[in-house]
């Protein structure tokens, strides 16, 4: 019998793994990345409190019926950077998420760079 694979338990197998590496502080939060079919989130977040500082996503009332594209990835990235901005926060680490750094993920990096935001 042939097992297939779990791609969302491989993610969370990678997201485990750098997530050991890297984390939030209050000079520096890491900005987290979820991806699912059709949306996409950003939240910004203090791993020393716990606390999400700021956060954004494509379910939002603003972006209407959503689509999953990769425009729709850099709209939320932009929404982000400025959510961060009116808290004052500059620099972030980019926690992917376990995802690979392509497609929606790279454009969300992408818009929130153009927003800002320093990773």
């Amino acid at each position: 019998m042939v097992k297939t694979k779990n791609s969302n338990k491989a993610r969370l197998a990678r997201h485990k793994r750098v997530r050991g590496k890297i984390s939030g502080t209050p000079e520096i939060p890491r900005l987290n990345v979820f991806r699912s079919r059709k949306n996409i989130s950003a939240q910004i977040i203090d791993d020393t409190t716990g606390k999400t500082l700021a956060a954004a996503s494509s379910t939002e009332k603003e972006f209407g019926a959503t689509t999953g594209n990769m425009e729709e990835a850099k709209k939320v990235g932009l929404l982000i950077a400025e959510r961060a901005k009116a808290k004052k926060i500059e620099n972030v680490v980019f926690d992917r998420g376990g995802y690979i750094y392509h497609g929606r993920v790279k454009e969300l990096a992408e818009g929130a760079r153009e927003g800002g935001l320093k990773f």
